[in-house]
């Protein structure tokens, strides 16, 4: 329990202001959690959810607001080595952890089309309805910032859409359940940093699927995510502030200097406004 307890004072004076502060940040910024909210953990074994199941905890015993906390751990088809790991982590940072299983991982590997976009939906499908039964009205996931700017370049790069990671969603399937996302402003070198400290050693992809390809060519969203990683990385060499205007991009979308958009009514064309009059670019106007 020392070196649990450790961890934890870590969270609120070394890591205070590149993990706690950020994860605060979102929670308060974005609505997050509310008085009364039974909020499902979700577990993947790897360091992010690790890490966000110790930020809620902290929250929960010392924040003002009162909410009910479940850590759910999915295993669908993990080797045995890898269950032993995240339930020896769990017990090493105190996090009681509720694990259903499930044969996700053998359905996806008979799937050769976009297998990774496939399991994420029967992940978090299985995840929903394991919370609902349990009484929860949301599920938290470990995104995190680095998670945010990567879908962005993917969705341009290779959706042809300007869309992001939002911080919270209404579930359309599964009524009057919402997913949260508390590691949103917080940075991956900032997890992995916290991580290295405290000598803590978690689950990577533990999906067979991505260890027999994990050397090959693929069109695999997550390869793609992985090929959006290495080409930010790049670009920070160059401009330290790319993570951020990055971020901005989807924050400060000028309608008016997009050509079309979609919303629940449909798709609007910028020429809808411009037909009626609208004001049109002066000369010195930068395009």
């Amino acid at each position: 329990m020392e070196k649990c307890n450790q961890i934890e004072r870590s969270l609120i004076k070394k890591y205070r202001k590149p993990l706690w502060r950020p994860f605060i940040k979102a929670i308060q910024e974005y609505d997050l959690i509310q008085n009364g909210d039974k909020i499902a953990v979700c577990i993947s074994g790897g360091k992010d959810s690790m890490l966000m199941a110790k930020l809620m905890q902290e929250l929960q015993r010392h924040g003002t607001i009162r909410f009910e906390l479940v850590f759910l751990a999915m295993d669908p088809g993990y080797s045995e080595q890898n269950q032993q790991q995240i339930l020896d982590n769990a017990a090493l940072l105190d996090i009681p952890l509720t694990v259903f299983e499930s044969s996700i991982f053998d359905v996806v590997e008979n799937v050769d089309s976009s297998p990774c976009y496939l399991c994420a939906r029967m992940r978090r499908g299985s995840l929903y309805q394991k919370a609902q039964e349990l009484g929860c009205n949301k599920i938290a996931l470990g995104h995190h910032f680095d998670d945010v700017i990567e879908t962005i370049l993917m969705n341009m790069f290779y959706g042809g859409t300007i869309e992001t990671m939002m911080p919270k969603l209404h579930s359309r399937n599964f009524a009057g359940m919402e997913l949260i996302r508390p590691l949103y402003h917080v940075k991956e070198a900032d997890i992995i940093a916290w991580k290295d400290y405290h000598q803590l050693t978690f689950l990577q992809c533990a999906c067979r699927f991505t260890e027999m390809y994990d050397n090959q060519p693929s069109d695999l969203g997550g390869f793609k995510r992985k090929e959006m990683k290495a080409l930010i990385g790049q670009l920070r060499e160059t401009s330290p502030l790319i993570d951020a205007n990055i971020f901005q991009s989807v924050q400060s979308v000028n309608l008016e200097k997009i050509i079309s958009y979609r919303n629940r009514d449909g798709r609007h064309h910028f020429l809808e406004k411009y037909a009626d009059g609208a004001e049109r670019p002066r000369p010195d106007m930068v395009e």
